[in-house]
């Protein structure tokens, strides 16, 4: 039988993806789960100004989208005072992660990540060959310094640094991000993943002029502004990095209607401080939950929690497992000693009750 010509490389990754998604569980399952608590999705939705936006948006959906996301971009660049020069737009962060890798990685090229980091950007370097050097994380958080060391050492390209982090919920200081990056190797690009920095305290702000060319920030509509499923995200960074983006991205890549929904949700303050608001009283609520049960919930400056479950991955996994037979969906970290959480997106009252109700028999299940 005649077969494609695989190259060499893709005939030596393996047929994974980075994450099982719900809904194949829920297929796998032959039933939906109660509680959808997984994924860190803003269960909240989006401003409803972006709602009618993209309503507004659909007589028109037989054109393709702008290519080059000319009025989300001049909107974006005035809520960052910054130039339209300074950003481009993509299919979520994970689309930009992939295009700057493409940009910047041969096959044999370092990059350095935390160890048990995002795995989608593992999974984007390993599609263009690079090779990872990861460090473990410090106190449940990301280490710059190591990270910035590691570099040094291994003359990498990239380093990856999500702030706040996921999957355990914590953050550094820009200010200890900015001393990191005073350090980093002469040609080295460090890609900052700010996807929760709306759920984050101020201080977790880059204090560094957006064209620096040392770092590219990256943000998203996923998260705080609730449009996951449009998959809009955009880089801040210097002008010639963010001009070369063009040479690679998929400028047919964003959809009319995500465009036109992000504009709307970022003139909608409003809506974005209610958001805030229910997340930060659904991670405290979350908080109770685990300590009622005798667990330790994480510091969080995100829209999930990592809650201690007081033992090994193992027995987190046990406990992981039980909640999906009861229909709650949750994930946890994948790496020890952070696998000895699991991680618990904030949720509707609804959602979390559901949660409360299931995770003493997930643990007594857990403990056998």
């Amino acid at each position: 039988m005649t077969t494609p010509r695989y190259t060499t490389l893709a005939q030596g990754l393996p047929a994974t993806v980075p994450f099982v998604g719900p809904e194949a569980q829920e297929r796998a399952r032959g039933r939906a789960f109660a509680a959808r608590l997984g994924a860190n999705e803003n269960v909240f939705g989006p401003s409803p100004r972006a709602l009618q936006a993209m309503r507004d948006a659909l007589d028109a959906i037989w054109c393709y989208g702008d290519p080059e996301s000319h009025d989300l971009r001049q909107a974006l660049a005035r809520h960052h005072d910054v130039t339209p020069e300074q950003i481009t737009i993509g299919e979520g962060i994970d689309g930009l992660l992939g295009a700057l890798v493409r940009l910047l990685i041969e096959p044999g090229d370092g990059v350095v990540t935390s160890d048990g980091a995002y795995p989608t950007f593992n999974y984007h370097v390993a599609g263009f060959g690079g090779v990872l050097h990861k460090v473990p994380y410090r106190d449940d958080a990301e280490d710059p310094e190591a990270l910035v060391a590691r570099a040094a050492e291994t003359g990498a390209k990239l380093v990856y640094l999500a702030n706040p982090d996921n999957p355990m919920g914590s953050w550094v200081t820009g200010q200890t991000i900015a001393r990191a990056i005073d350090s980093l190797p002469e040609g080295t690009l460090l890609v900052l993943d700010e996807a929760y920095i709306e759920c984050a305290p101020a201080a977790a702000a880059l204090p560094l002029p957006h064209d620096d060319p040392r770092v590219i920030r990256m943000r998203t509509f996923s998260k705080a502004y609730g449009m996951a499923g449009q998959r809009i995200g955009y880089a801040l960074g210097h002008p010639e990095l963010i001009q070369a983006f063009n040479k690679v991205r998929n400028h047919f890549g964003v959809n009319r209607l995500g465009q036109a929904g992000a504009l709307a949700a970022l003139d909608d303050a409003d809506w974005l401080a209610r958001v805030q608001d229910q997340i930060a009283d659904a991670r405290t609520r979350i908080a109770t939950i685990a300590r009622d049960n005798g667990l330790v919930p994480l510091p969080s400056a995100t829209n999930f929690v990592a809650i201690d479950c007081g033992a090994d991955g193992a027995f987190a996994k046990a406990v992981l497992d039980a909640l999906i037979d009861l229909g709650i969906f949750v994930r946890m970290p994948f790496v020890a000693p952070q696998n000895r959480c699991i991680r618990v997106s904030c949720g509707t009252p609804a959602d979390l009750d559901a949660f409360a109700a299931a995770l003493p028999k997930a643990l007594a299940t857990a403990r056998g």
